[in-house]
């Protein structure tokens, strides 16, 4: 997949300090930010006498993780929910990421997929398992039936797709979701293997796991599924899934909708210290020059300038 590798293994012994005096940057929580906070480490290690020590685990993890002290920073693909900020949890968002749907490159109708597209209705039916066989999703003489895969970690991912199949209505739950799936998985990478293999699967996964991470193309085994977004076909301004740069551009313009977009949080127990403030200031002024470069959307110029008040005003 050309992935970035994960970082190292969770340290849960405290910050401290390195070897020549440094200091070590604790981070934990979702897979989808996982990537690009690898690289703004990479990069700001550089720079600084600060080490970091990073792993995935999902949102839910980066948030027990680091409201039990055991890390400095939890990377969240969701906001924080209210229960949380009551226990003490403050976060800044750092940039924007999207979920898609994913099936595997040899899907029995994936030439009318690409063509058509699927509305959210369609996909809400796939994944409460109310449509099972590939034949009666399009107008094909197929019949295969649909193999459901879904996330067994505390993936912000899933809950954002679960609010994004509801539309209008009550979201979907994670718990729901994995009750229906015929199989949950641990991770982007472990849903776009298990997906490249089965000819008849369907996940979701982050566009990094979904396009080549160097050259931006489709190059695995596992292929996005357009979305029909007004429900009339798939028109020219909806066909953008060629390149992660045309599918990066139309999350940009709006095109693609929110969810499944989303924006992606670094959060701390109370105020960020010392070395992890300076980092995430770094994230928030110049790190948002290598986000469209590694796979993801920067924010905005006015959520930029609200994340850089929050940030030095504190919780």
């Amino acid at each position: 997949m050309g992935l970035v590798g994960t970082g190292s293994a969770l340290s849960l012994a405290g910050c401290t300090g390195g070897s020549g005096g440094s200091s070590t940057v604790r981070i934990s929580g979702g897979v989808g930010p996982l990537p690009m906070v690898e690289v703004w480490a990479d990069m700001y290690e550089d720079r600084s006498d600060v080490a970091f020590d990073i792993s995935g685990g999902g949102t839910g993890v980066g948030v027990s993780d680091v409201l039990n002290d055991q890390v400095d920073i939890a990377m969240m693909g969701r906001e924080p929910e209210p229960e949380e900020i009551d226990q003490g949890l403050f976060a800044v968002p750092m940039l924007i990421d999207t979920v898609v749907a994913t099936v595997n490159v040899d899907n029995p109708v994936l030439e009318d997929l690409q063509e058509n597209g699927l509305t959210r209705e369609d996909l809400e039916a796939i994944f409460l398992d109310e449509i099972t066989n590939w034949g009666d999703v399009v107008d094909a003489d197929v019949d295969e039936e649909i193999t459901v895969y879904g996330r067994s970690d505390a993936s912000a991912a899933y809950k954002q797709w679960g609010d994004f199949l509801a539309g209008e209505g009550d979201a979907h739950t994670e718990n729901e979701l994995e009750g229906l799936a015929d199989a949950n998985h641990n991770g982007d990478q472990q849903v776009a293997e298990a997906v490249g293999s089965n000819e008849n699967a369907i996940s979701l996964n982050n566009i990094n796991y979904v396009y080549d991470l160097s050259s931006g193309e489709l190059e695995g085994d596992i292929r996005p599924v357009p979305l029909d977004v007004d429900g009339t076909g798939l028109s020219a301004d909806e066909d953008f899934y060629e390149t992660r740069e045309e599918f990066l551009a139309a999350v940009e313009d709006g095109i693609y909708p929110a969810p499944p977009a989303r924006e992606m949080f670094l959060a701390s127990n109370g105020p960020f210290d010392e070395d992890s403030h300076e980092f995430v200031d770094w994230v928030l002024t110049d790190g948002q020059e290598h986000v469209r470069e590694n796979g993801y959307v920067p924010l905005d110029g006015e959520t930029l300038e609200q994340a850089q008040d929050d940030l030095a005003e504190g919780p």
